[in-house]
């Protein structure tokens, strides 16, 4: 599914965030930037030691952070680690708007013009995926309204289930918002 967002292109697919050919992709990090499993271990395994290297000499960050790396060996040029909450936490919806935003942020100021990103905390983090739908397209489509370099937003989701939910939410808040 696409869909305009003023100037930036809004895309939903289904598919391996890893073979993404965007600028940058939004790793759904921990605090420590350990690439572990999941999402992490599948940028880890495909782009390379250099991503952790990097992530080693960053250290850590917190929960609703992000910063950026080398996309190593991946199609993509960069990383961006977001660190999204783990349920049960508290306030784990502002930390995951937070973390959304952040990496935006970032991707602007490095002057993306592409990124994609999956359903952060919605694997071993325990987040729901209607509320991670909720408040990342949210997020995103109230950051495209203001000025921005980025040309495309991607969300690149892991199974059919994940799509469906993004592009209900989608369509809702198309409706409401443009």
């Amino acid at each position: 599914m696409k869909v305009r967002a003023n100037k930036t292109e809004l895309e939903l697919i289904e598919g391996d965030l890893t073979e993404q050919n965007t600028d940058a992709i939004v790793n759904a990090a921990n605090e420590n930037l350990i690439l572990g499993g999941g999402v992490a271990g599948a940028i880890r395994t495909k782009g390379g030691p250099e991503i952790q290297e990097e992530c080693n000499k960053i250290g850590r960050t917190y929960v609703g952070n992000a910063v950026i790396t080398t996309g190593g060996t991946l199609k993509a040029k960069y990383v961006i680690h977001a660190v999204g909450p783990r349920m049960g936490e508290g306030q784990e919806d502002a930390k995951l708007k937070n973390a959304t935003l952040n990496s935006l942020i970032i991707a602007d100021e490095y002057k993306l013009r592409s990124i994609a990103f999956p359903a952060i905390s919605t694997g071993i983090f325990g987040f729901p995926i209607n509320r991670c739908a909720f408040i990342m397209l949210s997020t995103v489509i109230e950051y495209l309204r203001k000025k921005t370099g980025l040309e495309k937003v991607m969300f690149c989701l892991w199974g059919m289930n994940a799509y469906t939910v993004f592009e209900r939410e989608l369509q809702k808040q198309m409706k409401k918002s443009f």
